[in-house]
């Protein structure tokens, strides 16, 4: 076996994990390009087709259905080898691919990300700002951070942060034009900054504890955003009322640039999780986040 064979199975081994060149590629830190030559040329030394290519999908043909029973528990096992001995070594490394929305960066992972980072040097954090949910397998991420309720359950779970407390908000001049609402119910009465998820397009309904059930409310508003964060730049600007985390507001309002309304209704959630695929195999540089986050978990 010549040593460029060795990079055409894994490149193999990598885009029949993926389904797909793209996610397999970033998985790889290589171009979908050099990814599809390294096939080609592998394919070219055995002498047969193992993917059949179209436009829009991958899949493997029958040979590669064979050759990959063969040959992917035995890389599997190579590459296993080498996360425990970067573990045995203290030296967890290589590309950590992060996928996760703003506000879920801003509340737990921003507090975390220099502890981790000097306690794992050798290990490249990759992160990705994405509003909608995304399938993190499919995308070639090694884990993702989201609100517990929009995680698949095939995903393991891990709290991150603590439980996290709604805070309505509004600046002081714009509750001088309007008066503050003393239940959800007068929310009739304001400009709400909504949010449309990217994913489904549909708007967020702001939730409030209500008596003893949570409630939906569809509030109103001229101004609709994609960016979890930015309702708290629009109620600093006076647009109107954002529904967002205590966390995140609390500077402002200990500065008096922002004034809560309706605490007595606003819930408290569980929090975020970090998630990622069940497998037996994880890497090292995985491992290191979910133990790191296992004890600040806040």
């Amino acid at each position: 076996m010549k040593l460029n064979q060795l990079d055409g199975l894994i490149a193999f081994w990598k885009v029949a994990e993926h389904s797909g060149f793209t996610a397999a590629a970033a998985d790889l830190a290589v171009s979908p390009s050099a990814l599809s030559q390294a096939i080609r040329q592998l394919e070219t030394r055995l002498g047969v087709r193992l993917l059949n290519r179209t436009t829009r999908s991958v899949s493997l043909t029958e040979a590669g259905r064979a050759y990959l029973a063969r040959v992917g528990p035995a890389l599997g096992q190579v590459i296993e080898a080498g996360d425990e001995l970067n573990v045995l070594q203290g030296k967890p490394s290589g590309i950590l691919r992060l996928n996760a929305a703003r506000i879920s960066i801003a509340l737990v992972l921003r507090p975390l990300l220099d502890g981790f980072l000097r306690a794992h040097p050798h290990v490249q954090l990759e992160l990705t700002n994405d509003e909608g949910f995304v399938d993190i397998v499919e995308r070639g991420f090694d884990a993702g951070i989201r609100f517990g309720e929009s995680i698949h359950r095939d995903m393991v779970a891990v709290p991150i942060g603590g439980p996290a407390a709604v805070a309505v908000v509004a600046s002081p001049e714009y509750l001088q034009r309007v008066p503050a609402p003393r239940h959800p119910d007068d929310l009739v009465h304001h400009n709400c900054v909504r949010l449309r998820f990217a994913t489904t397009g549909a708007i967020y309904k702001w939730e409030f504890d209500v008596g003893d059930r949570l409630v939906d409310y569809e509030v109103g508003g001229n101004l609709i955003i994609s960016d979890t964060t930015f309702s708290l730049d629009a109620a600093l600007d006076g647009i109107g009322l954002a529904y967002t985390f205590e966390q995140l507001a609390r500077p402002y309002i200990r500065a008096k640039r922002l004034k809560r309304v309706l605490t007595a209704f606003s819930p408290t959630f569980p929090g975020f999780y970090l998630y990622y695929p069940s497998r037996h195999d994880q890497p090292s540089k995985l491992k290191a986040l979910i133990e790191y986050v296992g004890r600040h978990k806040g």
